[in-house]
């Protein structure tokens, strides 16, 4: 009787998760028919402070799935710390002010030599007006959905990549950062491209809404600027 070879699988970490294991990649060896969550428990195995008290999310060749997927030989599974609160998160809507260190630390890799950060900040001034603070509002739930629907797909393109897209919300005075874009590579040229692909998209097609507060006045501002 022919034995059946083990399932190879590639199993990358991110954020808090990376930093536990002090690794974004390890590669493990299941039995055949092995399930996701016999990948997580593995890695739970090697390093448990990954599982100790967290939810652990799962993606499948960059697709969500829970522990009862199944596995081929060659996949990759990830695994994904939540994305509400602390430091290391790729998306982030907050009425905090934002924290530049946090942003490039969710974006960086010891392996990756470019790192490429945008910054948009409030003006004060504004179709020759001048502009006293913005007001920021989103649909959460749906901006954040949108930003990191953005965020996976420009990784997917420049792959090997990691986009980083905070937002504000509520009132910002003259010269607070408003968004905080960044892009993380090996190379800087992927670095860039997708840096400004993520920004001209994030202005596109994310719910998030600006009023512009001048001395005569205050009113949404409906065109991307």
């Amino acid at each position: 009787m022919t034995r059946l070879a083990s399932v190879r699988v590639h199993v990358r970490l991110f954020a808090s998760y990376r930093e536990a294991a002090g690794v974004g990649r390890i590669d493990v060896e299941l039995p055949p028919g092995a399930r996701v969550r016999d990948a997580v428990a593995e890695i739970a195995k090697r390093h448990p402070l990954i599982s100790e008290g967290r939810k652990v999310v799962i993606a499948r060749n960059r697709d969500y799935v829970d522990g009862d997927a199944p596995l081929a030989d060659g996949d990759e599974v990830a695994l994904i710390p939540p994305v509400s609160g602390g430091a290391g998160q790729r998306i982030l809507m907050s009425d905090r002010e934002l924290s530049l260190d946090d942003a490039i630390a969710a974006a960086r890799d010891p392996s990756w030599g470019g790192i490429v950060v945008f910054l948009g900040t409030v003006r004060d001034n504004s179709r020759g007006k001048r502009v006293t603070h913005l007001e920021y509002e989103a649909y959460a739930e749906m901006a954040e959905a949108k930003m990191r629907e953005i965020a996976d797909r420009l990784e997917r393109k420049h792959d090997p990549c990691r986009v980083v897209l905070h937002h504000r919300t509520g009132d910002l005075a003259i010269g607070e950062v408003a968004v905080i874009v960044v892009a993380g590579a090996p190379h800087r040229d992927a670095a860039f491209k997708a840096a400004r692909e993520a920004i001209d998209e994030l202005k596109t097609v994310v719910p998030i809404w600006k009023k512009e507060h001048a001395e005569d006045g205050a009113i949404w501002i409906e065109e991307h600027a």
